[in-house]
């Protein structure tokens, strides 16, 4: 996989700063040249700083809705291939504003895959949505890529509808264009630097910092808990096996070994074991909105046609994360460190 991003030009879009920060990141040092189209950073600190990428990869700042200014950028820079990640992701926000989250989801998808159409210049792409985009009903056996989509929640909802969106372009438009499209379906992603709100491991970390107690809003539920490099080596898998042979298209999930999907209150239990000792409270408020008690996907697809397999289990995970934190504090070269654990990742 080395030499096979080596000066390919990549755009991809994101919101957030945690996630793509990682993937950019990586691509750049796989000697890619890396395009981002994305609105300003939403936390401070955040891994876009901290792994210097402004001095690394052409940043456009600018509002994915803005469908001509994406369609100029695309013109100007010639990707061949769009990783988009761009998204409103948090369940509980999708609550409070859910025409932002349908409009922000779905339009932005669109906005994208109507570039992709229209520009013989990309060839490829890989569109994320996530793993609540299946019609939960809280079994416990996990979801397949062909079972049913959609559930209650706008957030899920509107990422169920991007994959009938994404469905409908490929059949539509894309498949006669020979352009190549994958959709791929995880979440729950842990690793060093997000500062995003609703997330338990920065939860934990604030907490420390500011000296207070931790407020967990649904202890018995069940999460996956993956490393962030396992779903980015899996985007970045997909495209060199798309490249090579159709027959890899369509979706895929990543996810972590059934084994790793642990109660929310038992990662907070072994978090305390790793840190040091620190108190929380149990969040008992019956006007929070509802979230899945248990969701699991079936990682089968992409371990039988992908090669691809997790290779930390969730306790090891997160103790170089929460280490990772503490060593962040004591001032190392953090992008040296980050380097680092890319390239013993990719051996």
């Amino acid at each position: 996989m080395n030499n096979f991003y080596k000066n390919k030009t990549i755009l991809i879009t994101w919101t957030s700063w945690f996630k793509w920060s990682w993937l950019a990141f990586w691509l750049y040092n796989l000697w890619a040249n890396v395009i981002w189209y994305s609105l300003k950073a939403n936390t401070t600190p955040n891994n876009f700083e901290i792994l210097n990428l402004e001095d690394k990869i052409t940043q456009i700042y600018w509002d994915i809705n803005d469908l001509k200014s994406l369609d100029e950028v695309v013109k100007k820079y010639s990707p061949e291939l769009v990783f988009h990640l761009a998204a409103q992701p948090l369940v509980r926000d999708s609550y409070d504003f859910p025409v932002y989250t349908f409009q922000t989801n779905v339009m932005w998808t669109v906005n994208v895959l109507e570039v992709i159409r229209n520009n013989d210049c990309i060839k490829w792409a890989i569109l994320i949505t996530t793993d609540k985009v299946y019609q939960n009903n809280e079994w416990i056996y996990p979801y397949r890529e062909n079972d049913r989509l959609g559930w209650h929640d706008p957030y899920s909802s509107s990422k169920a509808m991007c994959e009938l969106a994404i469905e409908s372009y490929v059949k539509s438009f894309l498949q006669k264009l020979n352009k190549k499209i994958v959709s791929v379906r995880a979440w729950n992603v842990i690793w060093w630097w997000d500062w995003s709100k609703d997330r338990l491991i920065p939860d934990i970390i604030k907490t420390i910092l500011k000296d207070e107690k931790l407020i967990i809003r649904n202890p018995e539920s069940v999460r996956p808990w993956q490393y962030v490099l396992e779903a980015l080596y899996g985007y970045l898998i997909i495209w060199k096996k798309i490249f090579e042979d159709d027959k890899y298209l369509w979706a895929y999930n990543f996810w972590p070994d059934l084994s790793d999907n642990l109660k929310v209150i038992d990662l907070v239990q072994e978090s305390i074991n790793i840190l040091w000792k620190w108190s929380f409270e149990i969040q008992q408020n019956e006007k929070n909105p509802h979230e899945a008690w248990l969701l699991l996907l079936d990682n089968t697809k992409a371990k039988t046609l992908l090669w691809w397999k997790p290779r930390y289990k969730v306790d090891e995970v997160l103790k170089r994360t929460l280490n990772w934190y503490k060593t962040y504090y004591n001032n190392w070269d953090i992008e040296k460190l980050s380097l680092e654990e890319i390239n013993n990742f990719n051996m």
